[in-house]
């Protein structure tokens, strides 16, 4: 007897030993999960587990502004374009506009002023991301390859102007994995009034896996996503059955054709879908938004109102797990344009395409800053190249195509705020100090993920791809 009673559990005893048990299953499922996820999002990476070190940004959003803004119009104030008003450009060889047909040197139209504790300089065309120039890092002295919008999209998105190669977003996806269960890795939000130069192509993974292609959402539309609710004719218990047995028929064709990456691929792909039947209706609800939120994002003005709303949604869209959402303003060519493609008057078309973002963008950085969010969000806003200081043609008040020279900025995590870097000659025709390429700026953006652009590598057609080619050196003067 008393044998048997040293054998029993005390009541604390027992309790204990069931919640550790607990504590281990729980513990088990996890680690299975991370290393499944681990397998998923990085297998044929070459350097094995990412990121290479410890980051300073865990997501990012993107805006691009298509058509090609006007960097001596905006942020890069060249006084000395006053003096050489009216002349004819001399001296810098080879005309690079997309048309050539060089007119005469062409002041801003618009007044620059200096703002912010920073100083730094701002057009009257841009009041909003004016107020904001202490939280941003200004690159003066970017450069493209192509003055032609469509291969300079795709570099600025894949580091190439040739298509079908992995977007910036695709890479991320692959590198780094996701951190939700419910939503996509990699979201793209395009303008609502159409799709960028070579649509599509801006989001696709390329070679690489399906799965880390970009998820477009349908941001003119009231359904984000086409047939992503159940209709109402199929009640619960009828899709849940039918859903069971299609996954059931899909796991076994998947255990019996292990080597299918595709249909791997779509089997993810749908499940996830399934899962966002439920997580995108709820992120894309912006109601419970406050008044003033929506002010702050400029949707109380028509002209803001879309890409005001996409700004907003890509802020939810980064609070529920997201890691890369990209924005895009503008869309492809168009009659009056609905980009800021400045063939015809600069003045005017980016007097219309600057109230659509100015006022969201400021917003989504103040935000950011308010919500603590910008502490470990990378902002980045780019374009695929600027605008020349002559004017396309004589007594045109247009400026062409200029892959020279153009202006970005990013924001947030791991970056120095309110600080230029680089510079370009007195009239914004070439840069003059520290050019920065494209393959540049997407090994900062890796870097500042924790990820060596050098090693994170897909091998493809007997080649170890990357997103940087074989170029790339950090902009270190912008890091913190």
């Amino acid at each position: 007897m008393k044998n048997r009673e040293q054998s029993l559990f005390s009541r604390r005893h027992f309790l204990w030993n069931a919640a550790g048990g607990i504590g281990g299953v729980a513990l088990s499922w996890m680690l299975q999960r991370e290393a499944q996820a681990a397998q998923d999002s990085g297998a044929a990476v070459s350097s094995g587990r990412l990121p290479h070190f410890a980051p300073k940004a865990k997501r990012v959003v993107q805006i691009f502004c298509a058509g090609g803004v006007s960097h001596i119009d905006t942020f890069d104030f060249r006084p000395e374009l006053e003096r050489f008003h009216g002349k004819m450009l001399e001296g810098k060889g080879e005309n690079q506009g997309f048309f050539g047909q060089p007119g005469l040197i062409m002041k801003s139209p618009f007044s620059f002023q200096r703002h912010g504790q920073s100083g730094h300089w701002a057009s009257s065309l841009l009041p909003h991301l004016a107020g904001c120039v202490d939280d941003v890092a200004f690159i003066h002295s970017m450069v493209a390859k192509s003055n032609n919008h469509t291969p300079a999209i795709f570099q600025m998105n894949t580091g190439f102007t040739m298509n079908g190669f992995p977007c910036m977003g695709s890479w991320l996806n692959y590198g780094l994995g996701t951190v939700n269960e419910n939503l996509p890795a990699f979201v793209v939000l395009p303008d609502p009034r159409g799709l960028p130069a070579g649509g599509s192509i801006n989001w696709t993974s390329g070679f690489l896996p399906a799965d880390y292609q970009g998820v477009a959402l349908r941001t003119a539309s009231g359904e984000p996503i086409v047939d992503l609710n159940t209709p109402s004719t199929v009640d619960f218990a009828s899709r849940q059955a039918g859903m069971r047995f299609i996954s059931e028929m899909n796991r076994g064709f998947a255990s019996e054709h292990p080597d299918d990456t595709g249909f791997s691929a779509r089997l993810r792909a749908y499940e996830l879908a399934a899962k966002m039947q439920m997580s995108v209706p709820e992120a894309s609800d912006i109601a419970g938004e406050t008044e003033s939120t929506k002010r702050l994002y400029g949707m109380d003005i028509e002209s803001s109102q879309g890409f005001g709303r996409n700004c907003l949604l890509a802020r939810r869209l980064l609070e529920r797990g997201v890691r890369f959402v990209q924005l895009f303003n503008g869309g492809a060519f168009g009659s009056p344009r609905i980009n800021w493609d400045g063939h015809e008057n600069v003045s005017e078309n980016h007097t219309t395409q600057a109230a659509t973002m100015d006022k969201p963008v400021a917003g989504l950085i103040r935000d950011l800053k308010q919500r603590g969010m910008l502490d470990d969000t990378l902002l980045i806003w780019t374009t695929e190249f600027g605008r020349g200081p002559a004017t396309q043609g004589i007594n045109s008040p247009g400026r062409d195509h200029h892959p020279n020279a153009f202006t970005c900025f990013l924001a947030g995590a791991g970056v120095r705020p309110g600080i230029s870097y680089g510079a370009t000659d007195e009239i914004g025709y070439f840069v003059s100090d520290d050019p920065v390429t494209i393959y540049d700026l997407h090994a900062t953006i890796l870097h500042l993920l924790g990820i060596d652009h050098r090693r994170l590598t897909y091998y493809h057609n007997g080649i170890n791809r990357r997103l940087t080619d074989v170029h790339g050196t950090l902009v270190k003067g912008i890091l913190a």
